[in-house]
């Protein structure tokens, strides 16, 4: 077998194979051989038809059987004796030749990736304390939480909840399948379109409202991105917030059974402490994530682009699929998908030479506590870390995020680190977008 590998971009190969000739040709043989004692052939006993007669009626199938096999069974082999490692598949093309068999594989190859950068990386470490204010603000959430609506006889106002009818009309024609009746909306929860809750401000039960406004661009249905249409609203009811009173049967709501008040905010100061140690951590990873993809500089084959696009379109495409409706009537921008793979894939590509090089392994002990630390918030905390120990996809899972938290201690090191002292809800809000 000759390989020959031509460069033709920085991680773009064409390889060229060249399969000796009486290889395949031995091959051949070796199926005609078998076809014929397995053909049935009118005029010939079975097993008994001439290999001749076989060629002539079966060459060009077992030509194109035989070349099949040869490219998988010689494509690797190839690749090894080139010492070479491909990203993603191939473009394999055979070579129109009369003797012998030759193919040519197009692919592109892994990148170097070079860490000498991550030594002049500076980094800001958050640090973050919960204060007095913060659990204030924490209950007062948890009053949100468990808020009721009662009727008022005034007009609507701001984080009111309405009831109403509307229509819509584009272009003069109808686009809400007539008119939505009974439809209720928290003015300034951003359920509807920009624009549309400010217009039900100043409403009272029985009012009427004509109004304009325009969809966003990139709205999901491309009848209505980007068009001014108008709205019909007619005021059915409105209704204020009831919060509930901080007494003792709230306080036990929350598993706190004394109903104290005291012990209560010391119960949720500790659970906002344990969500504050986590919330530190992923924003520090941010950083460390955010610096080694700004400063270690990598060239990225086309072909892990294209599969991590995929792979982030997927949920879409099954939500598109479930609603009935393809992929592109969702108007997704394909740059949102293109940029978020070229990320992922350049710090997939960083990580993994980080913990080749230093062969970093698994802290089995690191899993562990990970896992208890995720199960401390359940009831039973024991049955959660059994049942991440019972399955190994599960615990595989936990076990590549421990490896990456590994890399990036390594990372921080050796990087510059300055603490950034910020605010509890900084912290919380960017993790929870």
């Amino acid at each position: 077998m000759q390989v020959s590998v031509e460069k033709t971009s920085e991680l773009s190969r064409k390889m060229t194979v060249i399969v000796p000739d009486a290889l395949l040709q031995e091959k051949m043989e070796t199926r005609f051989k078998k076809l014929a004692r397995e053909v049935k052939v009118d005029g010939f006993r079975p097993g008994k038809v001439p290999t001749s007669m076989v060629k002539k009626l079966y060459g060009e199938r077992v030509k194109n059987e035989v070349a099949g096999d040869l490219i998988q069974s010689t494509y690797f082999e190839a690749l090894q004796q080139q010492e070479l490692v491909p990203a993603g598949h191939p473009n394999i093309t055979p070579a129109d030749k009369s003797e012998g068999f030759e193919y040519i594989a197009e692919f592109e190859i892994y990148p170097e990736v070079m860490l000498d950068a991550v030594n002049e990386l500076e980094i800001a470490r958050p640090t973050a304390i919960v204060a007095e204010t913060d659990v204030d603000n924490m209950i007062e959430k948890l009053r949100q939480q468990k808020k009721t609506w009662g009727t008022v006889e005034r007009a609507s106002q701001a984080d009111d909840q309405v009831t109403i009818h509307f229509s819509g009309l584009s272009e003069g024609e109808n686009f809400t399948d007539g008119k939505v009746e009974n439809y209720a909306v928290q003015i300034g929860g951003n359920q509807m379109i920009p624009g549309f809750e400010d217009e039900l401000k100043g409403l009272s039960v029985g009012e009427s409202k004509t109004f304009n406004i325009t969809f966003p661009e990139k709205y999901n249905s491309e009848k209505l991105a980007g068009k001014e249409v108008e709205f019909e609203v007619e005021m059915v009811k409105v209704e204020e917030s009831i919060l509930p009173e901080l007494d003792a049967d709230f306080i036990k709501a929350y598993g706190v059974e004394a109903g104290d008040i005291e012990a209560f905010r010391a119960d949720v100061k500790a659970n906002m402490e344990r969500e504050l140690v986590q919330g530190l951590k992923n924003k520090l990873k941010t950083a460390v994530m955010d610096a080694l993809f700004e400063h270690v500089k990598i060239s990225l084959p086309n072909a892990l682009i294209d599969q991590e696009v995929q792979s982030l379109m997927k949920p879409y495409a099954e939500r598109a699929s479930k609603a009935r409706m393809k992929l592109e009537d969702l108007n997704l921008p394909q740059d949102m998908f293109e940029n978020q793979a070229r990320r992922r894939v350049a710090l997939g590509l960083i990580l993994g030479e980080i913990i080749r090089k230093n062969e970093i392994k698994i802290d089995a002990d690191k899993v562990r506590s990970v896992i208890e630390d995720m199960a401390k918030s359940y009831e039973k905390p024991e049955d959660v870390v059994n049942w991440y120990y019972a399955d190994n996809s599960r615990l595989n899972d936990v076990q590549q995020m421990v490896l990456e938290d590994q890399a990036v201690e390594w990372v921080l090191d050796r990087a510059k680190i300055t603490d950034q002292s910020v605010g509890f809800e900084d912290i919380m809000d960017r993790q929870q977008a």
